[in-house]
């Protein structure tokens, strides 16, 4: 297993677990944390990408084109309509100087840092009892990752296709063990012998 994928120990949260999260932090007036789980959740981008997001980028879009910072691929992206009514209540909400401002600007002015961000994910993961271990900003594009596999039933491996050129990942066996998919076949196969 290649190390920069094996050092990646960050878990994903449920799908529906994110969902209930969005509604949790939305109901406690938390509009721009709400939003970040939410863009980071639908869009499955790494959070430095996620953080430059703009607002003009993403109000009233039914689609965005990035250029991914790590790998300085272009990803277009669609936003669903859910989405987008999520975004437009959260920017309703958010006191926005410019549409040009990055979506996630701290009460100082500055852009959220990840660091910040993460220990806001931990104290998270406490108050609201969620059923994750390691979380952490990388959790939300895992949980992303996640959640079209387990959608796709038996085209899994289509699946896989698709999240690897997705999530630009050099192969499908990157992908597999990012998912922690390998981990799980090699359990189950232990769990064929029997007595």
């Amino acid at each position: 297993m290649s190390k920069k994928y094996s050092s990646t120990r960050a878990d994903f949260l449920e799908f529906s677990e994110a969902i209930n999260l969005i509604h949790k932090l939305e109901k406690a007036g938390e509009w721009k944390m709400s939003l970040f789980v939410a863009v980071s959740i639908f869009f499955g981008l790494r959070v430095s990408d996620t953080l430059s997001l703009t607002w003009e980028q993403i109000l009233g879009k039914d689609e965005i084109v990035i250029s991914e910072r790590k790998t300085k691929k272009i990803r277009k992206i669609r936003i669903n309509t859910q989405l987008s009514a999520h975004i437009q209540n959260c920017y309703e909400n958010i006191k926005v100087n410019k549409l040009s401002d990055p979506i996630l600007i701290s009460q100082k002015g500055t852009v959220f840092s990840i660091q910040r961000l993460n220990v806001l994910l931990k104290e998270w993961k406490v108050k609201y009892k969620l059923n994750v271990k390691n979380f952490s900003c990388h959790s939300l594009r895992k949980s992303f990752a996640r959640e079209i596999f387990n959608k796709s039933g038996e085209n899994s491996e289509l699946a896989l296709v698709k999240l690897s050129e997705i999530l630009n990942h050099s192969s499908v066996a990157v992908t597999r063990i990012y998912l922690g998919l390998r981990q799980e076949e090699i359990d189950d196969a232990y769990n064929l012998l029997t007595f």
